[in-house]
């Protein structure tokens, strides 16, 4: 999140969705308790180093790196909170002085922390634990707001494919030795993930809609989710139709393999080094859109979800149950689960990372691509359009077109910058070696993508704008 953005947040003081920590050289004690708050109401905004006030005070700079091991070794620690829960922390410089900032989502499982069930309201955090009628109203909230938590009684374990209970095993134990899904059977993974849950108001227990739709057989999942479907669509030649089609009823973790199958039958890949490693952009970019596609649609939504490849751009929509509308500012927006438990089974097999990474991923890894923002629009329709050529709109004119059939697209200068760059290079030897003759065509589409992407850094960081700036590879 942008600073001006924190700045304001921090200056509006405490609420029923922000808290302050002062935090200087160890965790408060009762941080934890509005974790877990956090989680059980709407989710929130923790600051550490501001005092109750709003007063930025910061952390001592020798505490941090334990201040932040502290916080994610504890979320991880079910005698902590349970169930566990990861967060991310970002380190913040305001005023010369730094502080943690960590956005806690608004979480589909009631959480305990330390034995006890905190609620949230804006006079801070209070243990309901002994109040049985808030207790039971807020796991019927959880119930009503999160489909995946819908509880199918009387579906059989038999019906869920045991062949995907073993990859998941394999997959988490080469990801995380000693894993405990490694010596878990079936039913405990189901546990564990929070995919087999007792209704605590009607006692009725059993697999949830996410269980079906993880672990499910296409009929257990067309039963119990009679509308659910994603297309895959190429569509370059035959407009009116398509070129190529995929019906996919399948559950997630094989829909996002014919997914990924179709993208790489269709698309062009382009590679870069990151460090010393060939990556391939296409499936950095894809990986994080098909994830997003799939776990974070809503799935009560009849709206069927879909991905159509097109000649100059992947534009992809899926029912969503927004929390804002319009077009999302990657760098300054606070993203909303969907369906937390299903994004927590994506992120312990490794497809995704952190709550709200897609975005910034697909952000980061296009602008290498094809030179141009992809866009995310929030509303009853969640729409993600990844462009597939850059549009150079009022810079064409200026751009040499013999240039541009010589070298080929923005994405296939990248392995030569790198390699003129292992030694640092002005812009203007960059731009005269690639023989482009517009400053802001080259500055724009070429430069800056490469910096944002991390291919290339700056000899001078502090002063990005410095007339004796030098740009370099390390690769």
């Amino acid at each position: 999140m942008k600073i001006e953005s924190l700045k304001k947040i921090i200056r509006s003081g405490e609420s029923i969705t922000v808290e302050f920590k002062e935090s200087k050289n160890k965790l408060n004690k009762d941080v934890y308790d509005s974790v877990c708050a956090f989680l059980n109401r709407f989710g929130g905004k923790l600051f550490l180093g501001v005092n109750d006030s709003g007063e930025i005070t910061g952390i001592n700079s020798a505490a941090v790196e334990q201040i932040k091991k502290d916080f994610v070794t504890s979320l991880n620690n079910p005698q902590t909170l349970n169930p566990t829960f990861y967060l991310a922390i970002e380190e913040v410089e305001i005023d010369g002085k730094l502080i943690l900032y960590i956005n806690v989502p608004e979480s589909s499982q009631v959480h305990r922390c330390k034995g006890k069930i905190f609620d949230r309201n804006e006079d801070g955090d209070f243990d309901i634990t002994n109040n049985t009628n808030l207790v039971s109203g807020l796991y019927m909230r959880k119930q009503a707001t999160y489909t995946e938590n819908r509880i199918f009684p009387y579906a059989d374990m038999d019906e869920l494919e045991d062949e995907l209970f073993t990859r998941v095993r394999k997959t988490v134990g080469n990801l995380k030795p000693g894993h405990p899904w490694v010596s878990m059977d079936n039913m405990d993974i189901l546990k564990s993930a929070g995919m087999y849950l007792k209704d605590q108001i009607t006692g009725e227990e059993g697999i949830t809609l996410a269980g079906i739709l993880i672990f499910g057989s296409e009929l257990m999942i067309q039963t119990a989710l009679p509308h659910y479907r994603t297309d895959a669509i190429l569509r370059k030649e035959n407009l009116d139709r398509y070129d190529d089609r995929d019906d996919i009823r399948v559950n997630l973790l094989r829909s996002y393999e014919r997914l990924m199958q179709f993208v790489s039958k269709h698309l062009n890949d382009k590679f870069y080094l990151a460090g010393d490693q060939r990556v391939s952009l296409r499936d950095k970019i894809f990986r994080e859109a098909i994830s997003n596609l799939l776990i974070h649609r809503e799935f009560s939504n009849p709206f069927p979800a879909k991905m159509v490849i097109e000649k100059d751009r992947v534009y992809i929509e899926n029912g969503n149950k927004p929390h804002g509308n319009g077009t999302i500012d990657p760098e300054d927006f606070s993203p909303y689960p969907k369906n937390p438990k299903i994004a927590k089974l994506f992120k312990e097999i490794g497809w995704v990372d952190e709550l709200g990474s897609g975005v910034r991923n697909i952000y980061k890894y296009n602008k290498i691509y094809s030179g141009a923002d992809p866009e995310f629009i929030e509303g009853d329709v969640f729409k993600t359009i990844i462009p597939l050529t850059a549009k150079l709109g009022a810079h064409a004119g200026e751009h040499d077109s013999a240039h541009a059939g010589e070298h080929g697209e923005i994405q296939d200068m990248t392995s030569k910058i790198l390699d003129f760059c292992r030694e640092p290079k002005t812009r203007s030897e960059i731009q005269e070696f690639l023989d482009i003759k517009s400053r802001s065509y080259f500055s724009q589409k070429v430069l800056s993508p490469l910096i944002k992407g991390g291919l290339l850094k700056l000899r001078i960081p502090d002063k990005p704008k410095s007339p004796n700036q030098k740009y370099y590879s390390d690769r």
